[in-house]
């Protein structure tokens, strides 16, 4: 236990009860959020802020700065307020928590500029630290990620995933803090204050805890101390109060997210004024200046990528032609990493395991942590790649609709879309993952039909900033286009053609195969039908679109692996609304079984018989 002197001990004091003032009179002014949950933990992030944190206030983004995440991101007044306190901006400034155009948002995201992610959907940020922790770790960069939770969240398993993989990696940098209150928003937490159990888990998961009462100073700077030099992930089990410091509502259940009325703050911030003597004090606190230590330099852009190339004609499964572009963009750029779910021999990631093992993580079978970590990362400046089975990353969509909100930087590869697939039936096959994806805001998704298109694609959503989705096939099929054929982000390729053509038919993936094939049947019958290629799925062409459905009868079919429901039909329905322009919407309509890949698609409606037989009824005039 180190001796601190009392003028600290009092000033952290002060500062913890400003952060509380300034907690309480914002949310009382906005109306709205949870100032209770701020007071609980308002001891802690003073300590941490005022004492433990190594981080350049006016450069939020220095390299050498230390990371703070706040899992419990309804706590977002108290985050707030304390970056006021350390001068990033005037505190008047929080008088605007919550109003439309300020940065002091509800839950916090990176419009504020002292924060990397976006937080509030609970169970996320220990994933969102450990990836930072390890990102840093990688560098050489000799900077802490703190991450404060609160006990309600531990129900998450995501935590626990965090707290594995923590352990696992060794990350000695990534300092948990637990806000344990004891009140949940209906109830009290499931452990309530057993301090023990929580040490225990955590213990068992291979972490360094200090279990400690939240409101003593001088035991969480003892706590804060012994994390500075820790040999593993270490945690600090805080035992609270819930709105500790304002007597009408201390440890009462029932003011979950409920803001004080303006008489019952005034009591409060009235019990919690400091004196002057005491303000003094706080006044002299200051956040310390960031560790020295030496940082890499990165390239701003990804540099030239020498894809690899294949012979036309050749069988290449596109999941196999991913893990090649992988290697090629890892090459060109060492901001890439490649994350994986055990699944890399099925992916075909392995392949840049193999090329850079030091860039590769693996994060086991636990695909929520990977979307977590992969954000922390690319907080950190990394580009990463996570790779999955398609149906798998539904489990982690939560995290992804949150990484969005972050505009978290992360790209996204599905393999094993589909009842292509074959005889693993449907729990393995991806049949929602395209209208998932087309659902996050801003993202991009990437359908290739080969492995040329595969690899340029991999490059383009390398280079796009945001959520990027490449979904790829498990069955080899043949290469359709020669290696230098481009293929922009928001296009398409037309790739059968002829001025009789009676319909036009849009596939990707393993239904553009069967789209040609259905061309070569029907034009030995004399019925040319249109063939597109919607490699991009969103941003899509629809000015092609317009075009070939204007020019084949105002007909277009739509062919997909997948539901209908948020695929490609309903995308090419919304392009061409309008327009004059029919869209028969060929999908599979029904929960599948197991059976050989060709079997699923002749009986699900969606093999070359079936798209040769709509062109049929479109050309009788009966569709």
């Amino acid at each position: 236990m180190a001796g601190y002197s009392p003028e600290l001990i009092a000033g952290l004091q002060a500062k913890a009860n400003l952060l509380r003032i300034h907690s309480l009179r914002t949310t009382t002014k906005a109306g709205s959020g949870h100032p209770t949950t701020c007071l609980s933990a308002a001891d802690l992030v003073a300590a941490l802020f005022f004492h433990a944190l190594r981080y350049e206030v006016p450069n939020p983004r220095h390299p050498l700065n230390d990371r703070v995440v706040f899992s419990k991101g309804h706590a977002a007044p108290l985050l707030y307020a304390v970056w006021a306190e350390a001068g990033a901006f005037p505190v008047a400034h929080l008088d605007t928590l919550r109003e439309f155009d300020s940065d002091l948002e509800g839950h916090p995201t990176p419009r504020f500029a002292w924060y990397g992610a976006a937080t509030g959907s609970l169970g996320q940020g220990l994933s969102i630290a450990a990836g930072m922790a390890l990102a840093l770790k990688h560098d050489g960069i000799p900077a802490k990620v703190y991450c404060l939770l609160g006990d309600g969240e531990t129900a998450e398993g995501a935590v626990w995933e965090a707290a594995a993989f923590a352990s696992y990696y060794q990350l000695n940098n990534l300092i948990a803090l637990v806000d344990v209150n004891r009140q949940g928003q209906s109830q009290p937490t499931m452990l309530q204050h057993d301090l023990a159990t929580y040490q225990r888990r955590l213990e068992a998961f291979g972490w360094q805890v200090a279990s400690i009462d939240g409101h003593d100073m001088q035991q969480i700077l003892d706590a804060l101390g012994a994390a500075q030099h820790a040999e593993r992930p270490f945690a600090i089990v805080a035992r609270t109060l819930k709105g500790k410091g304002a007597s009408a509502v201390e440890d009462k259940d029932g003011w979950h997210g409920k803001p004080l009325p303006p008489d019952l703050a005034e009591q409060a911030i009235a019990e919690l004024t400091p004196t002057p003597e005491q303000l003094e004090r706080a006044s002299r606190l200051r956040v310390q200046p960031p560790r020295t230590g030496s940082v890499p330099t990165f390239p701003s852009e990804i540099a030239s990528v020498r894809l690899p190339t294949y012979e036309r004609g050749a069988q290449v499964a596109t999941r196999e032609a991913y893990g090649d572009a992988l290697v090629a963009l890892g090459a060109a750029d060492p901001r890439i990493y490649a994350l994986d779910g055990d699944v890399k021999n099925s992916t075909f990631s392995e392949k840049f395991l193999k090329a850079f093992p030091e860039r590769f993580v693996e994060c086991f079978i636990a695909e929520q942590n990977m979307v977590g970590v992969a954000v922390g990362m690319a907080e950190c400046g990394k580009i990463p790649f996570v790779s999955s089975f398609a149906c798998f990353l539904s489990r982690a969509y939560d995290f992804i609709r949150m990484a969005a909100i972050g505009r978290a930087n992360v790209k996204f590869c599905g393999s094993h879309a589909g009842v292509s697939i074959g005889e693993d039936g449907p729990s393995q096959m991806g049949l929602e993952d395209l209208a998932l994806f087309r659902a996050i805001p801003d993202s991009v998704v990437l359908y290739p039909s080969d492995a040329v298109a595969t690899v340029k694609l991999v490059e383009q959503a390398a280079r796009y900033r945001g959520i990027a989705y490449i979904r790829t096939t498990r069955p080899k099929t043949p290469v359709l286009y020669p290696n230098d054929e481009p293929f922009p982000i928001g296009g398409c390729k037309v790739v059968r053609q002829s001025p009789d053509d009676v319909v036009t038919v849009v596939g990707a993936g393993i239904t553009l195969h069967e789209a040609l094939k259905a061309h070569a049947q029907l034009q030995g019958e004399g019925l040319p039908i249109r063939v597109i290629d919607l490699y991009s799925v969103k941003p899509l062409d629809a000015e092609t679109l317009i075009r070939c459905g204007q020019q084949t009868n105002g007909v277009i079919i739509t062919v997909e692996d997948h539901y209908p429901e948020g695929g490609i039909g309903e995308a090419v329905a919304a392009a061409v609304n309008g327009h004059g322009i029919r869209v028969h919407r060929l999908a599979v309509r029904e929960i599948p079984r197991s059976g050989k890949p060709d079997a699923l698609l002749a009986a699900y409606g969606i093999d070359a018989q079936a798209i040769a037989h709509a062109a049929r009824a479109v050309a009788q005039g009966v569709a």
